[in-house]
């Protein structure tokens, strides 16, 4: 039976169906909203078990947003899926070298891939990041590598690519390191998941 719902109710009564749909599976309540927005952007219930995170992650990087951090993804299709206007009244910035001529120019000459050089770009950014990367495991490799090297702090790393090669293996480094993360074990994730958990933190702000 189709619902005759006004749109202004569709979110809040595609949230109503997840939980309803979640049955009697006990979420914690700290990542509870980030879980159940993964769920409603992919329809996946998978997300409910595969997403990982380290001790007290939402409330850092609530707490970093709130300070005014930035988020760096790997993708501009990512850039585009977070809210921006909630972000910008925090006093953060969205940024994506992907697309930057230099980048590629750099990336061609090494014989690296973008995302690592653009990892590197974002390593230099004058205040602390939430890095969200939904599609390029060598973003992570990266990421991992220079936290190592103790050359990058981030706020928190958002580890959700989707895909086949290295996908595991690098959200596994991310999982066994001391840095704040939320990460979907596994291949599953994509540019869209790692919007959402953007916005599900930013949400939790702005409510």
């Amino acid at each position: 039976m189709i619902e005759n719902i006004k749109p202004m109710d569709i979110e809040k009564r595609s949230f109503e169906i997840i939980t309803e749909l979640l049955g009697d599976k006990i979420l914690d309540p700290q990542n509870e909203l980030v879980i159940k927005r993964a769920i409603h952007t992919t329809a996946d219930f998978d997300y409910a078990d595969n997403l990982v995170f380290s001790e007290n992650a939402v409330a850092k990087a609530i707490e970093a947003l709130r300070g005014g951090c930035d988020i760096v993804t790997d993708t501009q299709m990512a850039k585009s899926g977070i809210n921006k206007t909630i972000l910008g009244k925090l006093g953060g910035t969205v940024h994506c070298f992907m697309s930057d001529a230099d980048v590629a120019e750099e990336a061609k000459q090494r014989g690296v891939t973008r995302a690592i050089v653009s990892m590197e770009r974002a390593a230099k950014l004058p205040k602390p990041c939430i890095f969200a990367i939904g599609n390029a495991p060598t973003a992570l490799i990266a990421l991992h590598s220079m936290i190592e090297e103790g050359k990058l702090n981030p706020a928190l790393i958002i580890g959700v690519p989707v895909g086949f090669v290295n996908v595991v293996e690098s959200k596994e480094l991310i999982i066994g390191s001391q840095v704040p993360h939320i990460v979907a074990r596994g291949s599953k994730g994509g540019s869209n998941v790692a919007a959402a958990i953007c916005n599900a933190l930013l949400y939790q702000i702005m409510r």
